[in-house]
């Protein structure tokens, strides 16, 4: 498969690993909208990649932190692998600007978030298969370190909905319900504000980009209010609930 040029070399440099298989590297960029049927699209390297990382996170969460147990692990792991965080990674490695995609694709924000965490799937299963899975850990493990810390000190792995939920449930107030408050912006740009209530009690709204992002600030929103979280002097969510 054709890459534009300069690409693999920009790959090789993103990766520090010298392709054996150029061939991989072209499945591995083309989205299925691009590509000649699904079959040659990086949605089968993409499958395969999601499993190498699930693989080098868990293996490197039970190495490194032998004091935790399995369903901290499974939370920490949950987050890591997750499609944020892959969407993140891809993002910032420029793996976006390398791929084939068809042009109505992209939206007015971007491309989605599932696409941009497939490619870079995608890209480990492929370095997966050219060097094996020490090559593969060496790449992923450097993009993961500072998240897996942050997941491990702040307690909520980014799922604050989950946090909340827990806590009202401990705190016996009930299940916490999203309610949307107002949206603006045009149908292809549209901004969400939502709130939560619990019973009689009603949270500040938050306005998120999309429903699922507004629905986890206002998740933020209750929790502050509470006083089961709080910011750091970094900007960062810190949850304090369960008290220790």
């Amino acid at each position: 498969m054709t890459l534009r040029p300069g690409t693999i070399e920009a790959i090789e440099e993103i990766t520090r690993h010298r392709f054996a298989d150029h061939a991989l590297l072209g499945t591995a960029l083309i989205h299925a909208s691009a590509a000649d049927g699904r079959i040659n699209s990086n949605e089968r390297l993409e499958f395969l990649g999601d499993s190498v990382l699930g693989f080098i996170v868990c293996t490197h969460l039970f190495a490194e932190h032998p004091h935790l147990l399995e369903g901290e692990l499974t939370k920490v792991k949950s987050n890591i692998v997750s499609g944020r965080v892959c969407a993140e990674l891809s993002h910032e490695c420029g793996f976006e600007k390398l791929m084939r995609i068809d042009k109505g694709v992209r939206g007015p924000q971007g491309l989605p978030e599932s696409l941009l965490a497939g490619v870079f799937e995608a890209i480990v299963g492929a370095l997966y298969l050219d060097a094996g899975l020490d090559k593969a850990r060496a790449f992923v493990l450097p993009l993961l370190t500072a998240r897996i810390d942050a997941a491990l000190r702040l307690g909520h792995q980014q799922n604050f909905k989950q946090v909340l939920q827990q806590c009202l449930a401990q705190l016996e107030m009930g299940l916490p319900q999203y309610t949307v408050l107002d949206e603006q912006g045009p149908d292809h740009a549209k901004c969400f504000e939502i709130g939560v209530t619990t019973g009689a009690r009603r949270f500040p709204g938050a306005w998120g980009p999309s429903k699922k992002q507004a629905e986890q600030l206002a998740a933020v929103a209750a929790l502050k209010e509470l006083g089961l979280a709080a910011e750091t002097a970094e900007g960062e969510v810190a949850i304090i609930w369960p008290k220790q």
